[in-house]
C-alpha cells in the first residue's frame, strides 16, 4: 500500500487539539470574525487558521481559504503568510497524492521561510519534504532531512529565532519510525514510534497520538502480530473519529481491515474497507481509495464472488491510474490477474501478469515482483507451458533468497545502529560524569583550603568525601563498561545465529537441488513421466545452487564472528586459494564431508582429497585433526 505523507498541520502553532464539537464551534467563530475584518494581516492569519481547521475534514473548501489567505498575504507583502500559503498548497496536493506538485510548493515554502529566518516554518517544510522522500523510497534522504530538523531544536534557535518554546519533535521521531518500518528495521521503527507516542501523550495532542498508534499497528502487521495490529488501528480509528479527522480515519480503517483479513474475520475486514472507501471518496484521498477498493476486491475473491471482485478491482485500477503511482497500478493489475486465473481465463491472466512483472521490474518493487513470478508460474503450468513455469519458479526463488539475505543485512544494520547509539549515549554519560566529578573536586578543593584553619578533623572528613566520590565515579564507569560489553556480547551472539542460519541455508538448498537433478535425470530416460512428475519437481525446486553471491554472504557473517580467520590461514600458508579458504571455513563450522560436497556440488571423494592437500599445505602432522586445528584459530 502507498502510505500518505504524515503531514504536521500548522494547527499545532495555535494550540492543542480539541473534540469535534468544540472544533466546529471555534471554526464558526473564526469564519464570522474573518468576514468582519478589513484586509489586514490579522485577516490573512485568520483565513490561514480556518484552512488548518478544515484541511482534514473538508480539504476542498480548506484549499479555498488557503488561497484567500495567500492572495491577501501577497497583496499586503506579508512574507510569513506567503510562506504559510506555499506550505498549505503543498499539504493539499500531498494529501491528494500529487507528490511532484506538493514538492514544488514545499520547496517554495522552505526557501521563503529561510528568507525570513523562520526556524519554525523550516521545520514544517522539511518535515513535509522528508515525508515525500519516504514516499519515493529515498529513505536515506528522508532520514537526513529529519535529523536536520531535530538539530534545529537547539538553545540558540530558541533564544534568537521564532522557535522559542515551540516543540513538535515527536513528529520527527514518527517520521524516523515510518522510514525504518519501510526499510524493514522494525526494532528501530518501534523505538522511534514509541518516542513519538510518549511525546504526544506528554503534550496532550490526541490527533498526533492517533498517528503514532496508527504506525504501531502498521509495524505489528509487518511483524505478523495481527491481533496487536488490529487493536492499535482500532484505537487510532476511534481517536480520528472523535477528532473528526476523516483523512486519517480512512487510513486507520484501511489498516484495521488488513489486520482483520489476516485474522480471517472477513466480515470485519469488509466493514473497515468499506468505511475506508467511503471516507477516502469524501475527502478525495485517491491512494487510500484505490487501496480500499483493491482490498475489497481481494476479500470478495477469497469469498469466491469473482464478478463482484472484478468490479472493485477494475475501479481500483482506474483510480490508481489517475494517481500515476506505479506500485498501486501494478498491485491492482496483479489482483485482476488472479481473478482471471480463478475464472480459468489463463491467457488473459498471463497478459496482465506479464505487464505487472514489467512494471515491478521498472520501479524495483522486489516484494511484488517475486510473488508475481510465482503466480505467473502457476498460470504457465495451467497453460501447459511447463518449461516457462519452471523458469518463473526458479526466478521467484532467486528473488525470495535475495529478500532473505537483504533482511539479514537489515537486521545486522539495525544491530549496529542500536549498538552505536547506546555506545554514544554511554560515552556522553561518562563525559558528563567526569565533568561533574571534576567540578565537585574543584569545589571540595576550595572548601578544603578554607577549612584548614578549622582543624584536621574537617580535612579528613573532606578527604573521605573525595574518596567516596572517586569510588562512585569508578562504580559508574564500571557499569557503563559492563553495559557496552553486554551489548557487544549480544551482537556477537546474534551474528553467530545468523552465521549458523546461513550455513544451514547453503547446505539445505543444495540437498534440494541434488534431489531435483536426480529426478530430472530419471525423467530424461522416461519422457512419458514428465507431466506426471512435474508437480513433484516443482515442489523440489526450492533452492538454487551455491553461487558466488551466496558464498560472499556467508563469508560476511563468518568474518564478523571469526575475526581474521582467513588472515591467520594466510600467515601459515601465504598462497592459500579462495577455494581452500572456503573449505576451511566450512570445516570450522563443523560441516561433514557429505554436507560440504553437497554445498559445493562436488563428490565427497573430491572433498577428502582437498582436505588432505590443505592439511599438507598447512604443515600439519598426520596425527593432527584438521577440523580441530581450524577450530583453534
Amino acid at each position: 500500500m502507498k502510505h500518505l505523507v504524515i503531514i504536521v498541520s500548522l494547527l499545532s502553532l495555535f494550540g492543542q487539539s480539541m473534540n469535534a464539537q468544540g472544533r466546529e464551534k471555534e471554526l464558526d467563530s473564526l469564519i464570522t470574525r474573518a468576514e468582519q475584518l478589513p484586509e489586514t494581516i490579522e485577516k490573512a492569519q485568520l483565513l490561514s487558521r480556518i484552512h488548518e481547521r478544515m484541511m482534514f475534514t473538508d480539504p476542498y473548501l480548506a484549499r479555498d481559504y488557503a488561497q484567500q489567505a495567500f492572495d491577501l498575504s501577497e497583496k499586503l507583502d506579508y512574507n510569513k503568510g506567503i510562506a504559510n500559503g506555499y506550505l498549505q498548497f503543498g499539504n493539499y496536493f500531498s494529501n491528494r497524492t500529487e507528490n511532484d506538485t506538493a514538492t514544488y510548493f514545499y520547496e517554495l515554502s522552505l526557501a521563503k521561510f529561510k528568507e525570513i529566518k523562520s526556524i519554525r516554518g523550516q521545520i514544517f517544510a522539511n518535515h513535509s519534504l522528508a515525508g515525500i522522500e519516504r514516499e519515493k523510497g529515498n529513505y536515506d534522504r528522508a532520514i537526513e532531512i529529519t535529523h536536520r530538523n531535530i538539530a534545529l531544536y537547539n538553545d540558540q534557535n530558541r533564544n534568537e529565532t521564532d522557535l522559542k518554546e515551540f516543540n513538535l519533535i515527536g513528529a520527527e521521531y514518527e517520521v524516523l519510525g515510518s522510514v525504518y518500518m519501510d526499510k524493514g528495521n522494525y526494532t528501530l521503527a518501534l523505538n522511534e514510534t514509541l518516542n513519538a507516542l510518549r511525546f504526544f501523550e506528554e503534550v496532550g495532542d490526541m490527533v498526533r497520538k492517533g498517528d503514532a498508534l496508527l504506525q504501531f499497528g502498521q509495524i505489528e502487521y509487518k511483524l505478523g502480530n495481527f491481533n496487536a495490529s488490529l487493536a492499535y488501528e482500532e484505537e487510532a480509528f476511534a481517536i480520528y473519529r472523535d477528532e473528526d479527522d476523516k483523512v486519517y480515519q480512512s487510513y486507520a480503517a484501511n489498516h484495521a481491515g488488513l489486520a482483520a483479513e489476516a485474522l480471517g474475520d472477513m466480515q470485519k475486514a469488509e466493514e473497515y474497507q468499506r468505511a475506508a472507501m467511503t471516507l477516502a471518496q469524501e475527502v478525495g484521498v485517491k491512494s487510500t481509495l484505490s487501496t480500499a477498493l483493491r482490498d475489497l476486491g481481494r476479500i470478495y475473491s477469497k469469498k469466491g464472488l469473482l464478478n463482484d471482485a472484478r468490479t472493485f478491482l477494475e475501479e481500483s485500477y482506474k483510480v490508481s491510474e489517475s494517481t500515476g503511482i506505479q506500485l498501486d497500478i501494478a498491485s491492482s493489475l496483479k489482483e485482476l490477474a488472479q481473478v482471471d486465473y480463478q475464472s480459468k481465463e489463463f491467457s488473459e491472466a498471463l497478459k496482465k501478469m506479464d505487464r505487472v512483472i514489467e512494471m515491478a521490474e521498472s520501479i524495483g518493487a522486489v516484494s511484488i515482483l517475486g510473488q508475481s513470478y510465482k503466480e505467473r508460474s502457476q498460470i504457465h503450468e495451467s497453460l501447459g507451458k511447463y518449461t516457462n513455469a519452471i523458469a518463473d519458479l526458479r526466478t521467484y526463488q532467486i528473488i525470495n533468497d535475495s529478500i532473505f539475505n537483504s533482511r539479514k543485512s537489515q537486521q545486522i544494520e539495525e544491530l549496529k545502529t542500536i549498538y552505536e547509539t547506546e555506545k554514544k549515549e554511554a560515552e556522553i554519560a561518562l563525559q558528563e560524569e567526569e565533568i561533574n566529578t571534576l567540578n565537585a573536586k574543584a569545589k571540595v578543593d576550595q572548601l578544603t583550603k578554607g577549612l584548614y584553619a578549622g582543624g584536621m578533623a574537617s580535612a579528613l572528613a573532606l578527604s573521605g568525601l573525595l574518596v567516596f566520590g572517586y569510588r562512585q565515579k569508578m562504580k559508574k564507569n564500571k557499569i557503563a563498561r559492563e553495559k557496552q560489553e553486554e551489548i557487544y556480547k549480544q551482537e556477537i551472539a546474534h551474528k553467530k545465529k545468523e552465521l549458523a542460519s546461513q550455513t544451514l541455508h547453503l547446505v539445505q538448498k543444495n540437498t534440494f537441488i541434488q534431489e531435483l537433478m536426480d529426478n530430472l535425470e530419471n525423467i530424461k530416460n522416461s519422457p512419458e513421466k514428465f507431466k506426471m512428475e512435474f508437480r513433484r519437481i516443482v515442489m523440489l525446486l526450492k533452492k538454487e545452487n551455491a553461487s558466488d553471491k551466496d558464498w560472499e554472504v556467508f563469508k560476511t557473517y563468518f568474518a564478523e564472528v571469526h575475526n581474521d580467520f582467513d588472515q591467520k590461514l594466510k600467515t601459515i600458508y601465504q598462497d592459500i586459494s579462495e577455494k581452500e579458504i572456503r573449505l576451511a571455513a566450512f570445516l570450522r563450522m563443523n560441516l561433514t564431508t557429505k554436507e560440504i560436497a553437497a554445498t559445493l556440488n562436488v563428490l565427497p571423494d573430491s572433498i577428502l582429497k582437498s582436505k588432505y592437500r590443505l592439511k599438507k599445505k598447512l604443515g600439519l602432522d598426520k596425527d593432527m585433526d584438521l577440523s580441530n586445528f581450524l577450530g583453534s584459530l
